[in-house]
């Protein structure tokens, strides 16, 4: 099939976390024989070996409007999604533009068998796949990877960056998702038909790496919001209590406090693997949405479990849907847990090994790229 697939954004530089994934997305589905056409929403258009691309068409825009983001964020709400600035942007000139950029592809490729929205605010797009689809025969696939936190029952995110309002999705025709327990949320909201797709990785990208393990207890993330609790309860108070034991923290906006563990600062994408695989154990803390709604999965799991990482993680409801607890990942509940944790762990390496193998072939059976792209495939056709 050649699909047309449209993307928050294919330039790493963004940091946007769910661009990776698409570069995996995008590679299966070339992997698998399918012609993939992207275009990013943000950004630049970076072609690569396993697609090609059309130009973003509000590219400088994008950026002005990012820009304008942050330095107001603190003061001026109407910039968010559902902010009127942001609402009359995005209709009298986004919107437009897009719709017209689209056309003109489909006009250009004209055998594209479905067009794919991967994570597009689906409100800045209202209307135009049901104008689209008449004009040109072609389906719409909408494909959400932020459930459950995207949805209106967790009130957008923190800065109120809410996609779903005014949006319509009984205009697509099918909606792919994250999140086992987040899809029947869009079902109600009007979607035909949902398919849960979850993160998956190229474990030829996420491999092990064989070097010193310097490290003992390594967590990676951006920011505490929504997961402090579980900072305090596996990094920070066990730091203080195993003095012995190296802790060390990687990413942005944390909190000053991190008890005796080593902030280690950004860790940019090409020097994750060597962060992950220098450390004996690595911390999965996910944020209380996707913990606490069933299925919900995020990437981190998948990357550290391919990387054959030993892996501790935070109460993950529905974790046990892609790993075997104990074998493959380790789930603790308290500071007492972790601690103890901790300690049977870095005093037995075997064990340690024995899990991060476990965890990788769970990865090489069922949860990599072409996992992921071949499921994609089948929803679409």
């Amino acid at each position: 099939m050649k699909l047309l697939c449209l993307c928050s954004a294919l330039d790493l530089k963004f940091r946007y976390g769910c661009t990776p994934a698409w570069w995996q997305f995008f590679k299966g589905l070339h992997e698998l024989g399918h012609d993939v056409i992207a275009v990013p929403y943000q950004g630049a258009a970076i072609e690569s070996p396993w697609w090609r691309v059309y130009r973003n068409p509000c590219q400088w825009e994008g950026a002005g409007f990012a820009a304008a983001k942050r330095l107001f964020a603190r003061k001026a709400t109407s910039l968010s999604a559902g902010g009127g600035a942001s609402r009359k942007l995005v209709e009298t000139w986004i919107r437009p533009r897009w719709e017209k950029h689209i056309a003109s592809i489909l006009e250009a490729e004209r055998d594209v068998a479905a067009v794919i929205i991967f994570t597009i605010p689906v409100n800045h797009l209202t209307g135009v796949p049901q104008r689209l689809r008449g004009r040109f025969n072609v389906p719409f696939f909408y494909y959400d990877g932020d459930v459950p936190a995207s949805l209106p029952r967790f009130s957008g995110y923190a800065s109120g960056f809410r996609i779903y309002e005014e949006a319509d999705l009984s205009e697509y025709d099918g909606v792919l998702c994250n999140s086992e327990g987040g899809a029947d949320d869009l079902v109600q909201m009007g979607a035909k038909r949902v398919e849960v797709v979850h993160w998956g990785v190229d474990p030829d990208l996420y491999t092990p790496l064989e070097i010193e393990q310097d490290r003992d207890v390594f967590c990676y993330g951006f920011g505490a919001e929504y997961r402090a609790p579980w900072l305090e309860a596996m990094v920070v108070e066990p730091s203080r209590i195993l003095e012995d034991c190296r802790f060390a923290v990687g990413g942005r906006r944390f909190k000053a406090d991190l008890g005796r563990a080593e902030c280690v600062g950004d860790v940019p994408f090409n020097a994750f693997r060597q962060a992950c695989c220098r450390s004996r154990i690595n911390l999965n803390i996910t944020r209380q949405a996707h913990a606490s709604v069933f299925a919900s999965s995020s990437m981190r799991p998948f990357e550290l479990a391919a990387m054959g990482c030993c892996v501790v993680s935070n109460p993950y409801n529905g974790i046990e849907t892609w790993f075997d607890l104990e074998r493959d990942v380790l789930v603790v509940n308290s500071v007492g847990e972790a601690v103890a944790a901790y300690r049977r762990l870095l005093g037995d390496e075997a064990a340690r090994r024995a899990m991060g193998e476990s965890a990788r072939q769970r990865v090489l059976d069922c949860h990599t790229h072409r996992h992921r792209a071949a499921q994609i495939a089948q929803f679409v056709a």
